[in-house]
């Protein structure tokens, strides 16, 4: 069964663009009711104090969300407001990316 994809109010299972992009707290726990053994989690926030599941999360999230950028079409890889590039910079991938330009890796 699927989720109603709402962004509004306080029954709001996806967050907005602005806010981040992913999925909600409450949109995560109504995904798990309605898909029994579903192991689904919400993003990897934390600045420090990460166990080495949450940095392989991570890393895996990082890796995964940088090759759908790099498919998505121009005008969204350049658009700072883009969902993928929101969702990007919550889950913390951004410094990844910036390093990449500077030691010129291509994108």
């Amino acid at each position: 069964m699927a989720i109603r994809k709402t962004t509004k109010g306080s029954n709001a299972n996806y967050r907005p663009t602005k806010k981040g992009a992913g999925m909600t707290a409450k949109g995560v726990a109504r995904y798990r009711r309605a898909n029994p053994g579903s192991k689904l989690k919400t993003a990897v926030t934390k600045k420090s104090g990460l166990t080495a599941r949450e940095k392989a999360r991570r890393k895996s999230y990082c890796a995964r969300s940088l090759g759908q950028l790099r498919k998505s079409s121009a005008k969204t890889r350049n658009d700072p407001n883009s969902r993928i590039r929101q969702a990007r910079r919550r889950w913390r991938c951004y410094i990844k990316l910036y390093i990449s330009f500077l030691v010129g890796w291509t994108v």
